[in-house]
C-alpha cells in the first residue's frame, strides 16, 4: 500500500489533489499518513466526502422571534399541558441542559420538586400514590433517554429513538426515487390499510417536530399522569388539554394574536411547539468555521480525530462516517449496537423490562434491538448517551463501538443515578443487554451490521474526542446566548403555570 502525501502542497494543486484523494478513498488504494493533518488536507477530505460544515443550508427554519415560535415557547414551558399540571415539555428538554435533562432516564410526572430539573430530580412516592401510579418504585418511569430538541428541524426522516414518527416523503426519496411529495407523516395514531401498512396520520401536521409534539402529553409517565382522562384515547387527552387552555382568556388572546382567531386546538398547540423546536438551530460550531476556511478553528488533535472519523478503515480511519454521515452526522437509520439496557424497558422480552427498539415499529426481525443513529451535533452537551442513557462519558461510548461485548463486560454500574440501581432497574440489565449483544453478533455474521471492526489506541480515542468537541456550538455553554429560548418576565405567563426551572442547589437555570 502506498501512502498519500499532500502536506505542503500549493493551492494551485488543490483540485488535482482532491481528485487523487477521491479516487484513493473509493478504491481503497492508499493509506493516510498520520502526519498529513494540515488544515487544507483535512478540509479537502471533508469536502470530498460531502461535508460543508453547515447542516442548515437551504432549509427554511423559523427564528425564535417569530410570533408562532414565541407562542410555542410559552406552551413548551407551561405545566398546563400536563394532566396533573406538574410537568411541562421543558421538564425533559431544557435549553440550559442541552435541550435534554442530563439524566440517564427522565423523571416525568410526580416529581418531588417539579421545578428542579436535571441531576437531583426525583420522584415523590406520595404524589405517585395520589396519582394512582402503580409503577412507582423510586426510580425513573420513563423508559428511554430524553433526546435533545436542539436542531430537531434538521431531521428529515424520523423522530424518536425507534422512529415511530416518520416522513413518508423522505423515506421514499432517500432511495433515489423522485416519488411523490405531500404523502404525509406516519405516527403512533396512524391507521393501517388492508395490508396492515400504516398510513399517514391526517393530524400529524406539516413537519416532524410538530408531529412529535403531539405525543408526550399522551404518555402517562411523561406528561399525562395516571388519572387524567382515564382511560381516554390520545385524541381525548388532547381535547381535554385544549379545552383547559381555551377556558383561559389569556391563552385565547395569545392564539388570536398568532393565528387570527380565537380557536385553541391541539393542532395549533402542536404547530406552535413545533415552530419553537424548529427555531432551536445551534450549528455555529468550530467544525463549521473550519470547513468554511478558518484554519485555527480546531486543534491539530481535532484534525487527527476528524481524519479518523471520516476515513474508512481500509485507509487507516475508523469508518464513523458510515452511519454518522453528512453535516448532521447521522444517516437517520437504525442499527444494533448492544448498548446497555437499563431502566424499566418497554415491556418486551421474557423479563418484561427489555426494549426491542425499531422492531416494535417495523416488526422486522433485523430491527430487533436497533435504534436510530443520533446526530453528533452538540454531542458533548447532550449526555448521558445511548437509548437508555447508560453511558455518562463519550469516551465510554467510543470504546463501546470498538468492542461492545468487552465494554459491557466491564460496565461500571456506579455511573448511573443511584435511584436507577436502588429501584431494581438494573436487575435485568445483564440478560437484556446480552440479548442485544447476541443479536449484534448474529447481524455481523449475516453481513447485516455496519459497525466496523477497528482497534484504536488511547491517543486515537483522545483525538476522536477532540474532534467531537468541535461539533458543539459554543452557544450551548453560554446562558446569555440561550436566553432567547427561555421565557422571562417580559414574555408573559398566560396561565401562571410556567415552569421556572432550578438546579439541585436552587439556582435558576
Amino acid at each position: 500500500m502506498s501512502k498519500l502525501h499532500i502536506r505542503g502542497f500549493r493551492a494551485s494543486h488543490y483540485l488535482r489533489s482532491v481528485s487523487i484523494l477521491l479516487i484513493s478513498l473509493v478504491l481503497g488504494a492508499c493509506a493516510v499518513d498520520e502526519e498529513d493533518t494540515s488544515p487544507l488536507f483535512v478540509r479537502s477530505v471533508g469536502t470530498v466526502l460531502g461535508l460543508s460544515g453547515d447542516p442548515s443550508t437551504d432549509r427554511e427554519l423559523p427564528d425564535i422571534s417569530d410570533p408562532k415560535a414565541q407562542l410555542g415557547m410559552k406552551l413548551f414551558f407551561t405545566k398546563g399541558l400536563s394532566g396533573n399540571q406538574d410537568t411541562a415539555c421543558v421538564s425533559c428538554h431544557h435549553p440550559v441542559l442541552g435541550g435534554s435533562d442530563q439524566l440517564s432516564l427522565p423523571i416525568g410526572v410526580n416529581a418531588e420538586i417539579p421545578e428542579l430539573l436535571g441531576p437531583g430530580r426525583t420522584h415523590s412516592e406520595a404524589l405517585a400514590i395520589a396519582d394512582n401510579n402503580s409503577t412507582y418504585d423510586g426510580g425513573p418511569t420513563v423508559p428511554r433517554n430524553s433526546p435533545t430538541t436542539f436542531n430537531s428541524g434538521l431531521w428529515d426522516q424520523v423522530m424518536f429513538h425507534d422512529g415511530r414518527v416518520e416522513s413518508l416523503d423522505k423515506l421514499i426519496n432517500q432511495n433515489g426515487d423522485p416519488g411523490e411529495f405531500g404523502l404525509g407523516i406516519v405516527t403512533p395514531d396512524s391507521e393501517t390499510d388492508d395490508n396492515d401498512v400504516q398510513q399517514a396520520d391526517p393530524n400529524a401536521g406539516s413537519n416532524l417536530p410538530t408531529a412529535q409534539s403531539r405525543f408526550p402529553v399522551t404518555s402517562p409517565e411523561e406528561m399525562r399522569g395516571f388519572t387524567f382522562t382515564t382511560p381516554g384515547t390520545n385524541d381525548e387527552v388532547r381535547t381535554a388539554l385544549e379545552t383547559r387552555l381555551a377556558a383561559n382568556q389569556n391563552w385565547i388572546d395569545e392564539f388570536t394574536a398568532v393565528f387570527g382567531d380565537s380557536t385553541v386546538s391541539y393542532a395549533r398547540i402542536a404547530e406552535a411547539i413545533g415552530e419553537y423546536e424548529r427555531s432551536q438551530v445551534f450549528v455555529n460550531t468550530p467544525w463549521k468555521a473550519f470547513m468554511e476556511g478558518d484554519d485555527s478553528a480546531i486543534s491539530e488533535a481535532a484534525r487527527r480525530g476528524a481524519l479518523l472519523f471520516m476515513l474508512p478503515t481500509r485507509t487507516g480511519g475508523a469508518s464513523c462516517l458510515t452511519c454518522h454521515r453528512g453535516d448532521r452526522f447521522t444517516d437517520e437509520q437504525f442499527h444494533v449496537l448492544g448498548m446497555p439496557q437499563i431502566g424499566r424497558g418497554k415491556g418486551d422480552g421474557t423479563t418484561g423490562t427489555d426494549d426491542f427498539g425499531r422492531f416494535r415499529v417495523s416488526g422486522n426481525d433485523n430491527d430487533m434491538y436497533a435504534f436510530r443513529t443520533p446526530s453528533l451535533l452538540n454531542i458533548t452537551e447532550t449526555g448521558p448517551w445511548g437509548h437508555a442513557g447508560a453511558y455518562t462519558t463519550l469516551e465510554a461510548v467510543i470504546r463501546h463501538h470498538l468492542d461492545p461485548q468487552a465494554a459491557f463486560d466491564n460496565y461500571d454500574i456506579s455511573q448511573l443515578e443511584a435511584s436507577i440501581v436502588s429501584s431494581g432497574q438494573t436487575d435485568d440489565m445483564v440478560v437484556n443487554t446480552q440479548n442485544a449483544l447476541d443479536k449484534l453478533a448474529a447481524n455481523k455474521l449475516a453481513g447485516l451490521s455496519l459497525l466496523p471492526t477497528v482497534s484504536l489506541t488511547d491517543a486515537q480515542i483522545s483525538d476522536l474526542l477532540a474532534f467531537l468537541e468541535t461539533l458543539t456550538d459554543p452557544c450551548l455553554k453560554d446562558r446569555a446566548c440561550l436566553a432567547p429560548w427561555i421565557p422571562d418576565a417580559t414574555v408573559g405567563d398566560p396561565d401562571g403555570l410556567r415552569l421556572d426551572a432550578v438546579d439541585i442547589n436552587g439556582n435558576p437555570l
